[in-house]
This record gives C-alpha cells, sequence and structure tokens, in this order.
C-alpha cells in the first residue's frame, strides 16, 4: 500500500509548491496594523493582562529541580516554572504586538535570553527518551548540551522562538543582533540539526512502530520552524519532505474510523496536532498541499464529534479526562476544511472570544489561530449528535435514547495511555454523569512506569468490569475484547481473554442494550471452577442501597437480589481529577456467591 504523503511526494515537489518567502504569512506581521487594531477589546485585554505577568519577571530554572523527577517522581517542580516561562514570553510578545511601542520588548528579550541559557529545552520527566547514547533513566539525572533531545516541549519551545523572530526580529536587531543569531543557533543546535541528521527519535517512526500524539505534536512544531526560521530554500524542502514522511508513520497506526486510543483529551494533540501541520503546510502553498478530502483525514478530525457526550462531557476511556478542555477554534477548522457542519458547530458552542492562554501547555500557534481565524456562530440548522455510534477499530459503542447515554468499549490493555478497561461501560442521563469512568490524574513518574499499574485509576477494579476470583484483568495486548455481535440496540463483546489464567474465565459474554426506558448490563460467565466474583460499579453520586436497587439522583440501578453490595467513598484528592468529578466518587461493588456460572443483569433507569 502506497502511503498518502510518500504517494503525494512522489508525484510533487514541494520547493516549487512553496510561496515565495515574502507571501508566507500565516498571521498578520506585527506591521500590518489594520488586523492588529481590528482585534476585540476583550482579547486585547487578555493579551496586555497576559503581557503585564512577563513584566513581573521569569521564575528560575534549577537543577535541583530537574533532579526531582528522578529522585522523588515529582515532574511538577521543574514543569511548573519551565511553562511559566514560555507562557510569560507569548504573553509578552503579543502583548507588544498590540501595544507596538517597546513596552514589552524588554521583557520579550529577558524571556528569549533565558530560554536560550536553559542547558535543555526537553523536561526532566522527558530527559534522553529512548534515544541514542543516553543511559537509562535513573542514570541520566541531567540533560547533556552535548546530546539534544527532541521531545514535545523542545519542538514546541522552537516554534514560541520563531514566532517571536518572525513578530519582532527587526526591533530586537535594533536592540543588537545578537539576540535573533542567539535565537537562530540555538533552535539550529537543538532542533533543527538533530530533526535533519537522525533518525533514531522514537516518535520519527523509523526504529519504532508504536507511535503516539508524539509525533504530529513535535511535528507540527517544526514545520512552523523550519517554514520561519530556515533560509535555505533546498534545506527547507527537505525537512517539510521529512515531516511528511514522518507523518505517514502516524498515520499507518491511527485506525481507518478516526477513533484515537489515547482518548479524547488527547485529540488536541494528536488530530488537532496533525491539522496543525496539514494547515501550516496549506497556508504555505497558498492551498496547493491538500489532503482534507482524504477519507481517513477527516475521519481522525471527527473523533471530538463522535465522543461528545453533551456540555462538557465526553467519553474519557484511558487517561483522558471527563471535561477535556479542546481547543474550539481547531474543531471548527476541522469541521470547515472537512466540510463537517456538526464538527464546525461543535467547536463554535466552545469558543472563547478572548485567547485561551494554553490552559494545559504553551502552543502559541493555537492562541495566534484563535486571534485571527473567525469562528462563526452555532448554526441552529445543523443536525442533532447521532443516536448511534461505532468505531469499529477502537471496538467503541454509543447509544443516546430519551435522554439516556450509554457507551461501552472492547479493545485490548495496551492501548495508549492504557488503563485495564476491556468492556468498560458509562452511563449519562440528561448529559449528567451517572455511571463513570474516574479518568486521569496528575502525571507523576509512576505514570508511565513499571508501576503504572499500582495507579488505582488505571486499575480494573477501579472500572465498571468484575473482579473474578479475585483476580482483575491484566495489561498487554494479548488481554483483549473481541466483539461477539452488534446491532443497532446493542453490542455483545466476549471479555474472557481479558482476563489473567488464573481466573479461570472460559467465557464472558457482556451485552449493552439499550431500551425504551434506559438501558441493560447482561454477564453471563462461565468458570472452569467455582469462584466469587464482584461486580464492580464507579457511581458519581451517594447512592442508597435496598435488597435489589441502587438509588441516586436521576438514576435507579436494579439488579439480582443475590448479590451482596458494598459501598465505598472515594474522595477525589487528585487535582487533574478534581476539575472533571469535585467531592467524590462512589464505588458499588456487588459480589455473588461462589459458582462455575453467573447470569448476572443490572438495568439502569430514571429514579
Amino acid at each position: 500500500m502506497i502511503r498518502l504523503f510518500h504517494a503525494f511526494l512522489q508525484d510533487h515537489d514541494l520547493g516549487v509548491l512553496l510561496l515565495p518567502r515574502e507571501a508566507r504569512h500565516p498571521f498578520p506581521k506585527r506591521e500590518d496594523r489594520k488586523d492588529w487594531d481590528a482585534l476585540c477589546l476583550q482579547s486585547k485585554a487578555e493579551i496586555i493582562k497576559w503581557g503585564n505577568e512577563a513584566l513581573e519577571g521569569y521564575p528560575l530554572l534549577t537543577a535541583t529541580q530537574f533532579l526531582a523527577f528522578v529522585r522523588t517522581g515529582d515532574r511538577q517542580a521543574y514543569e511548573v516554572p519551565y511553562f511559566q516561562r514560555r507562557k510569560k514570553l507569548i504573553g509578552a510578545v503579543l502583548a507588544e504586538c498590540i501595544v507596538n511601542d517597546g513596552s514589552y520588548l524588554d521583557a520579550v528579550i529577558d524571556g528569549l535570553w533565558l530560554i536560550c541559557e536553559e542547558t535543555s529545552w526537553v523536561i526532566s520527566a522527558h530527559n534522553g527518551s529512548s534515544h541514542r547514547g543516553m543511559p537509562p533513566a535513573k542514570e541520566r539525572p541531567l540533560p547533556d548540551v552535548q546530546n539534544p533531545y527532541i521531545d514535545l516541549f523542545a519542538a514546541q519551545t522552537s516554534a514560541t522562538l520563531s514566532y517571536a523572530l518572525y513578530f519582532l526580529e527587526d526591533r530586537l536587531d535594533a536592540v543588537s543582533p545578537l539576540i535573533a543569531r542567539r535565537v537562530r543557533q540555538e533552535i539550529e543546535h537543538r532542533i533543527i540539526r538533530p530533526f535533519m541528521s537522525r533518525d533514531d527519535f522514537w516518535w520519527m517512526g523509523m526504529i519504532r512502530k508504536d507511535m503516539n500524539n508524539w509525533t504530529p505534536w513535535i511535528l507540527s512544531n517544526i514545520i512552523d520552524t523550519l517554514l520561519l526560521v530556515e533560509n535555505d530554500d533546498i534545506r527547507l524542502a527537505q525537512g517539510l519532505k521529512r515531516a511528511l514522511l514522518m507523518l505517514d508513520s502516524y498515520l499507518d497506526i491511527m485506525p481507518a474510523d478516526g477513533g484515537c486510543d489515547e482518548g479524547c483529551g488527547y485529540w488536541n494533540m494528536a488530530g488537532g496536532s496533525l491539522l496543525d501541520c496539514l494547515e501550516s503546510l496549506y497556508l504555505a502553498t497558498g492551498g496547493q498541499v491538500n489532503f482534507y478530502d482524504n477519507p481517513h483525514i477527516r475521519a481522525i478530525g471527527a473523533f471530538p464529534m463522535h465522543a461528545h457526550i453533551e456540555g462538557e462531557y465526553y467519553l474519557n476511556f484511558a487517561d483522558c479526562d471527563a471535561k477535556p478542555m479542546l481547543d474550539a477554534e481547531r474543531l471548527y477548522r476541522y469541521g470547515m476544511r472537512t466540510d463537517n457542519a456538526v464538527l464546525c458547530n461543535l467547536g463554535a458552542s466552545i469558543v472563547h472570544a478572548a485567547p485561551v492562554k494554553s490552559a494545559d501547555t504553551p502552543q502559541m500557534n493555537r492562541v495566534l489561530f484563535s486571534l485571527f481565524h473567525h469562528v462563526e456562530e452555532v448554526n441552529t440548522e445543523v443536525q442533532s449528535p447521532m443516536a448511534h455510534v461505532i468505531l469499529p477499530d477502537l471496538q467503541i459503542y454509543t447509544w443516546r435514547k430519551n435522554g439516556f447515554y450509554a457507551a461501552i468499549k472492547g479493545g485490548h490493555n495496551a492501548e495508549g495511555h492504557n488503563h485495564n478497561d476491556c468492556g468498560q461501560f458509562v452511563i449519562y442521563v440528561d448529559g449528567q454523569p451517572k455511571v463513570i469512568d474516574a479518568g486521569n490524574m496528575l502525571y507523576t513518574a509512576k505514570t508511565f512506569s513499571e508501576e503504572r499499574y499500582t495507579l488505582w485509576n488505571t486499575r480494573s477494579m477501579y472500572h465498571n468490569v468484575p473482579i473474578i476470583g479475585g483476580f482483575e484483568q491484566h495489561e498487554g495486548r494479548e488481554f483483549a475484547a473481541k466483539v461477539a455481535h452488534a446491532d443497532d440496540t446493542s453490542v455483545t463483546f466476549e471479555l474472557a481473554k481479558a482476563y489473567p489464567m488464573e481466573a479461570d474465565a472460559v467465557s464472558f459474554e457482556r451485552t449493552l442494550e439499550m431500551m425504551d426506558a434506559g438501558a441493560r448490563i447482561r454477564d453471563h460467565i462461565t468458570l472452569a471452577r467455582e469462584a466469587e466474583i464482584s461486580w464492580v460499579l464507579m457511581l458519581r453520586d451517594k447512592p442508597k442501597c435496598t435488597d435489589d436497587v441502587l438509588i441516586m439522583e436521576g438514576l435507579t440501578i436494579r439488579y439480582c437480589k443475590s448479590l451482596t453490595v458494598s459501598i465505598e467513598e472515594i474522595p477525589v484528592a487528585d487535582e487533574r481529577m478534581r476539575k472533571n468529578f469535585e467531592g467524590s466518587l462512589w464505588r458499588a461493588v456487588c459480589t455473588a456467591c461462589p459458582s462455575m456460572s453467573f447470569d448476572i443483569t443490572f438495568e439502569f433507569v430514571r429514579s
């Protein structure tokens, strides 16, 4: 099979398609006062406030803050001041473009100089991540200035500095030409040269095939860097070609249904970063490089639409927030480019008039797109969300009926940002979470280590799946679900292989069926020996328990009288999870007496 971008490059010369350098303006230059002066008052006020934060000074970054990751597992000690520096620099650059009188220029210079003085632009958690010449994590507590690595945020930093030059290089040169020269030297040493000469960074897709959001996220920033600062037209075309061929590796692992197994919250920097790559090339070639008609590209853009439940809530399987901060303008533009009115409407429904200061990480092009790319109002004539969604590659099935929303996933337990959750389901009523997926927590050293599945939120015993004979599901590609049957109202998974052999599960059929009054889960489990099974239900609200009913606000759960039920309160202490589910979660454990065969039904209806 010929890959999408490879096929394109066989027939086209990127160097010929690129607009002349003087005609490549992804965003209005500072001198284009009409565009900057036309920004709404709210946006201007937000930018000035943001720029004023930079006038207060930049935080210190120390070696011991960097060391905290290998010493204690703390990522935040280094990441908080690291990202503050970059956010303040973006604010200072944009504020100077607004006032255009030098008020913020010194803050820009200080930010650029400080960042250039950093030993590495890689965060401590990514230091030397799987690349040649670097020792194991515990032996690399500090970065090696002679062996630069490109991680997500080194690339993002490079693009931020490149945009600073795009807008303000003439002003910087008036102070000293050494400033811009230093910035270009650091970008060359840390980003462009390694990108052009190395093939062994895992996210490039040349030594590993298990790509994830790193590939489009990094490449989107490298593409912008090349377009903004590379003065050699031949090298520029070569770099863009390398980037496109690496993107083919990303498309290779993306399912045909467009689903993101890392979860909808990662779409911003997965499918959304793919859009960044495509849009930068589209604009730099006057629309001559255009892949938006490709069905796979269209499907990747549509994923947030398929994962949207209602309001702020989205499907949050894997390391995903129930209320992810999706980029409204990116959703809208992806919908516009692919003629997807529902996706446009989703973006329009969450857009803000003022620029978002990158609540996660500082991605400067996203702020600029939100400033200069107009998003229309919600179109009330556009169709409502789909009543039934099937993502067959991810094995995700969703339904809406009479105010009920139900979704279930199969998949396997080696997915991106995996939780051990084959057969996991959620129930929402009138847009409110009832039976939930607890989702993500703040990342620490454990999150992506061999200790990952010691974290409670990743374990199957804290998902809506049973514990069989005392055994939870296990991590690994072989621990997987299989779709046994699916139709317009139900789906049945075979889940026995999601459990270790010690569980002695001969078969485990789980069916989710939509009813007029709600939804039903039916489990038929056969074991090779008598054992106890406990069904777990993770609940948003505290339930009242009777002989065969759990009652909470808006939802009643009916179950077999033979089950013994215990209720556990789980106070949400984690800062990230608290943004999605403030207060407490409730874990109902419904236990059946030992047997070799179980046929258990749970019905979910309105209270």
